[in-house]
């Protein structure tokens, strides 16, 4: 069976009922099935959907973006860090990887010389809820493209 790409509209929220992300007035997420582009338990849920099947799922944080990992968070002396001043204490910095991806991270606290950076997913360690309708499924093209390429130049 070819691989399918399909279309979700989607609302995510936390057991408290924050919303933490929804396509309610934007297209429906798309993704090829089985090519991880998105979490497990989402992937998973989608994978015995027809279009028009409207689901509610609650997905434990092993489904999720997984366990906070407190590896993750690092203590960087100030010195190590230009403008370290600057750092917005409670927000998301972003820094580059060795291969030059961004990799997200929060500036929990600046104190005594150093700089508390937590570089896990904001929603590690969270069980989050789910309410997805799947919008449409169909054979994914063979090179994998799942967008517009009028937008890229073109990937065929």
């Amino acid at each position: 069976m070819a691989a399918q790409l399909v279309k979700v509209h989607y609302k995510g929220t936390l057991d408290d009922g924050t919303v933490f992300d929804s396509s309610e007035g934007r297209d429906p997420i798309q993704f090829v099935e089985g090519s991880h582009q998105v979490i497990k338990g989402f992937e998973d849920a989608v994978a015995g959907m027809q279009p028009g099947d409207k689901v509610k799922i609650h997905l434990e944080p092993h489904d999720a973006y997984g366990e906070r990992d407190e590896r993750l968070v690092q203590v960087i002396p100030v010195s190590n860090i230009p403008n370290a001043d600057q750092l917005p204490v409670g927000k998301t910095v972003y820094f580059r990887n060795q291969a030059g991806y961004p990799m997200p991270a929060l500036v929990e606290k600046v104190e005594d010389g150093n700089v508390y950076l937590d570089f896990n997913h904001q929603l590690a360690g969270k069980a989050l809820n789910f309410e997805l309708e799947l919008v449409s499924r169909e054979d994914a093209p063979d090179d994998g493209c799942t967008h517009d390429c009028s937008t890229c130049g073109g990937c065929h």
